[in-house]
């Protein structure tokens, strides 16, 4: 049985142990409508790290930052909802927003494909962490440098039994990354090197699946180019470097007198405000490059703006993996009850949990990974990263797993030659499950890529 049917089976035994409690009932049936839903993303971080800028960029549209706990679903229309009544959304300086000054909590609906398979959730300046992580099935914590908050906030996530043995759910996003260096040219390539540098770092790399950096002011203004930015930034670019690289040097300068182009100060004013300066900069450098049409522009501003990253590493690591989160976001949500409400007769669920928790094979696969990430456990050579590619570390696809490379055509590969290449691996992981000069725990980490190697082999056989 899949571990999200395992959840879904104890959420039914629990509410007919606590069927006298409506409190507890009203929880748990939230609990097992959520297992259906898809998953919930909340994007968190201290004030001003650009939560709001980077739900733009996710979602394709501008929105202003909001004042309380923002939800941004799937819908087929733009509504908004306070409670059970519909809020009016408008635009402002072309950004949308939503006037529910007295709503405790607003849920948007907005047509977007980023949204098909994800629920965004846009936290508060000063949202509890035990909210944030109780609400949501995983996480983006934005920041600009990782602080000691920082490390608290990821670490507080992790602070829960259920949570600890299924460390999942949690991308960090260096945001902002254009604003490195001053907004030099090369502040993403700089923003880049310092995300690698974190995911290496004894303190960080336990707390999150993956570091990204991402520059959200330009990735959101690339998603929403207007064909009239796109004419006054070509118009710069038809100077030469050494025309305007004095007025490139602050949004002051830029604004200025003396300008070497007609090009109205309200009009470089907006550049700067959606662009920021150093977007500004890159932007008329790359047209200069030859990506002088605006689908080419917004191509390469999408891509070098980290969004790209950002999309991959919550498809690994949140969309892919959307059984096993809700399956852990409905354990500890069991758990909360099990606790505020202990009763003779939930005593079997207790041992249900804790079973599911260190028997299910998904929850073994991410207690491995976060200790090859870690480092608390180390194997040998290259068989370090390959067993974090093979229990999912890159990704749960099955070529992913398998290190097929990426741009071979699935369709190439017959059945039967996949399942030679699995059965090859599987031996290999055998012989190291039993292999005297490994110590337990290392041997105990190859038990489990057996599993997964197994697991791969009954799937070809289902499918085959």
């Amino acid at each position: 049985m899949a571990v999200e049917d395992e959840a879904r089976a104890l959420l039914v035994d629990a509410l007919a142990v606590y069927r006298d409690s409506p409190r507890a009932v009203a929880w748990l049936r939230g609990h097992l409508e959520r297992l259906g839903e898809p998953v919930r993303v909340a994007v968190a971080g201290a004030p001003r790290s650009g939560k709001s800028t980077v739900v733009g960029a996710l979602v394709g549209d501008e929105f202003a930052p909001p004042a309380v706990t923002t939800w941004y679903r799937d819908g087929s229309r733009a509504r908004a909802f306070a409670g059970q009544y519909e809020a009016p959304v408008a635009r402002r300086g072309g950004k949308a927003f939503v006037d529910a000054p007295d709503a405790e909590r607003v849920v948007v609906e907005w047509p977007s494909r980023a949204l098909r398979d994800l629920v965004l959730i846009d936290t508060a300046p000063g949202t509890p962490v035990e909210q944030v992580c109780g609400e949501a099935d995983a996480v983006l914590y934005l920041t600009r440098h990782v602080h000691a908050d920082d490390v608290r906030f990821l670490r507080a996530a992790h602070d829960h039994p259920v949570a600890r043995a299924t460390p999942v759910g949690t991308v960090l996003v260096l945001a902002r990354a254009d604003e490195i260096g001053g907004g030099r040219i090369d502040a993403l390539s700089s923003a880049k090197q310092i995300a690698r540098r974190y995911r290496r770092e004894a303190a960080v790399r336990p707390l999150c699946q993956n570091v990204v950096a991402v520059a959200g002011l330009l990735a959101v203004a690339a998603r929403t180019l207007r064909p009239e930015e796109f004419a006054a930034l070509a118009a710069l670019a038809s100077l030469a470097r050494t025309e305007l690289e004095d007025h490139l040097l602050s949004a002051d300068r830029f604004v200025g007198e003396d300008f070497p182009v007609r090009l109205d100060p309200e009009v470089r004013r907006g550049l700067v405000e959606r662009f920021g300066i150093f977007g500004v900069r890159l932007t008329t450098t790359l047209i200069r490059q030859g990506f002088d049409t605006q689908v080419k522009l917004t191509g390469q501003l999408v891509q070098r703006s980290g969004l790209g990253e950002l999309r991959d590493s919550i498809g690994v690591y949140f969309t892919e993996r959307r059984g096993v989160l809700k399956a852990r976001s409905a354990l500890l949500g069991l758990d909360v009850v099990l606790r505020a409400e202990p009763r003779p007769a939930a005593a079997g669920l207790v041992a249900a949990v804790e079973r599911v928790v260190a028997s299910a094979h998904d929850f073994r696969e991410l207690r491995l990974l976060a200790a090859l990430q870690g480092g608390r456990t180390r194997l040998p050579g290259e068989l370090d990263a390959e067993a974090s590619r093979l229990v999912g570390g890159l990704g749960t696809d099955l070529l992913v797993r398998l290190g097929v490379d990426e741009d071979v055509d699935p369709d190439e590969y017959a059945a039967d030659e996949l399942r030679q290449v699995v059965l090859e691996v599987l031996a290999r992981w055998r012989d190291q499950a039993a292999n005297p000069a490994l110590d337990h725990a290392q041997r105990r980490a190859a038990a489990v890529v057996v599993r997964s190697c197994e697991g791969m082999l009954a799937d070809l056989g289902r499918t085959g």
